[in-house]
Order: structure tokens, then C-alpha cells, then sequence
């Protein structure tokens, strides 16, 4: 079932995202060659603290971290270790906060100093596919029609697009109504409707789509060893169009990165 949210629950998963959102901005800095994944999810927990919030995956079905950790070859669900980054690495960073009884989920995949070009490239069609995908977030439309659009984008660059792992709702769980593939048929699966919350996340590989698990239960890999880029958004179905709760302002501002990409998303003024 969907929980629709009201317009000051939303504002409520607005500050929740946006601690994310801020987390994600404080780790940027902190990616780099010689740092261990376990560092930053110290930095990570004590920073969503410090906000008034609680890590939101911390004991969440058991997950021993307050961050999905995924270097390179894994899509997803990595668990922090105090292996050091090294130069030409990529990590996806999924946080998740928990304030005022609702979550914030998401995700960015960082570069570790220099990446070749072909790397670089899956992060930034990943990237966009997060957005061919929200665009699709909107009144009339279904399930189906946003992960149609992030599929067709996906492959149509030549990469695998996971059908195992989905995007979901959002509110006072952590998972909620409904799922949201990455891949679909447009008209297909349950209609949008105002208020809902979702969190969109494409997870893509260089290579084939078919994933495996490692024994430790947690942490999903590619099953041919390439790489794979996560990307995710908390969005907010306001006045039949699409709404970013979440964003990766304060990874670019860490980063010195211009962007205008989240300017068509947002009814609302970011605060800085």
C-alpha cells in the first residue's frame, strides 16, 4: 500500500534527506587515496549525530554500518573495512538518516583521485539515468514509465542495467511502497499519485547485468568483475511534478563542481 505523505510530512523527509544530502557533502573531501571505507563511516556516524539524526541503516536488518560502502566491482551493500582507497578507484556512498520519525536515503558514486575515461564515463550516463528516470516522476504516469526511461538510456549507452535491486518508497520506513526497477514497460505497474515519496537509484554496470553475492550476506557484486555506478535521489511528488528532497549541491560545492542539473526538480529553494 502507499503512504501518501502530507505537505508538512514532506517538509519533515526534506530535513531528513538533507542531512544525507550534507553528509555526502562532508565525505567528498574525505575520499581520496589512503583513506579506509571504515573511517569515513565513523566520520559519517558522528556527523548525522551531531545533526540531531541517527544513521538510518545502522542495525536496519542487521547492517553492522552506518554506510553502504561499494568500491568498483560492487553495485551495492558493501559493508565498511579498513582497506585503504586507492588512486582510480570509484565508491558508491549510500547514507541513510533518520529525523523526526521519517527517513532520508541516498547515494552518490565518488571517483578516488584520477579515473580513466571509460570509468568516468558509467558515473556520468549513471548519473543522467537518475534523471531521465525523475523526469518520469509525475502526475499519470506509472511505475513502469520511470524505470522504462532510466532502462532505455542505460542500455542504449551499452551497459547492464541490475534487475535484481530496486529503487522504493520512503517515509517512516526505511522501505516502503512500492518498488521502483530500473528497467519496466511504460503504462505498466502502479500509478503516481500526489504526496507519494520515492527513492529513485539506478545501478548500473560496465558490463553484464547479472550480479552475485558475496558469503558475508551483504555485498553485491558484478558477475563478470567491471565495475558498477549507483546514483539515488529522495523525490517528492508535489503539484502533479517531480520534487528533490535530496541533492548533490554540497558534493559539488566540496568538489568545486558547477551544476544546474537539479534546477528543473526543485519548486522549493535549497537553504544553504
Amino acid at each position: 500500500m502507499i503512504i501518501v505523505k502530507t505537505p508538512e510530512e514532506i517538509e519533515l523527509m526534506r530535513e531528513s534527506a538533507l542531512i544525507v544530502s550534507k553528509t555526502l557533502g562532508m565525505l567528498a573531501s574525505e575520499v581520496k587515496p589512503g583513506v579506509s571505507t571504515l573511517h569515513l563511516d565513523g566520520l559519517a556516524e558522528a556527523f548525522i549525530r551531531d545533526h540531531g539524526a541517527v544513521p538510518g541503516f545502522l542495525g536496519l536488518y542487521d547492517f553492522p554500518n552506518s554506510l553502504c560502502m561499494s568500491p568498483n566491482a560492487q553495485v551495492v551493500h558493501g559493508i565498511p573495512n579498513d582497506k585503504p582507497m586507492e588512486e582510480g578507484d570509484i565508491i558508491s556512498i549510500d547514507c541513510g538518516a533518520l529525523k523526526n520519525g521519517f527517513y532520508g536515503d541516498h547515494a552518490y558514486t565518488f571517483a578516488v583521485g584520477e579515473i580513466d575515461e571509460e570509468t568516468k564515463k558509467l558515473l556520468e550516463i549513471t548519473k543522467q539515468s537518475l534523471y531521465v528516470g525523475i523526469r518520469e516522476f509525475k502526475k499519470g504516469n506509472r511505475v513502469g514509465d520511470v524505470g522504462y526511461a532510466i532502462q532505455k538510456f542505460t542500455e542504449d549507452h551499452g551497459y547492464g542495467v541490475v534487475r535484481e535491486l530496486v529503487g522504493h518508497g520512503l517515509g517512516r520506513k526505511m522501505h516502503e511502497d512500492p518498488e521502483m526497477p530500473n528497467y519496466g514497460k511504460r503504462g505498466r505497474g502502479k500509478k503516481f499519485v500526489e504526496g507519494m515519496v520515492v527513492a529513485i537509484e539506478p545501478m548500473t554496470n560496465m558490463g553484464t547485468k547479472r550480479i552475485k553475492q558475496l558469503k558475508d550476506g551483504w555485498t553485491i557484486l558484478t558477475a563478470d568483475g567491471k565495475p558498477s555506478a549507483h546514483f539515488e535521489h529522495d523525490v517528492a511528488l508535489v503539484n502533479g511534478k517531480p520534487e528533490l528532497l535530496s541533492t548533490f549541491q554540497y558534493i559539488y560545492d566540496a568538489l568545486g563542481i558547477e551544476s544546474n542539473e537539479e534546477d528543473e526538480f526543485r519548486q522549493t529553494q535549497l537553504q544553504s
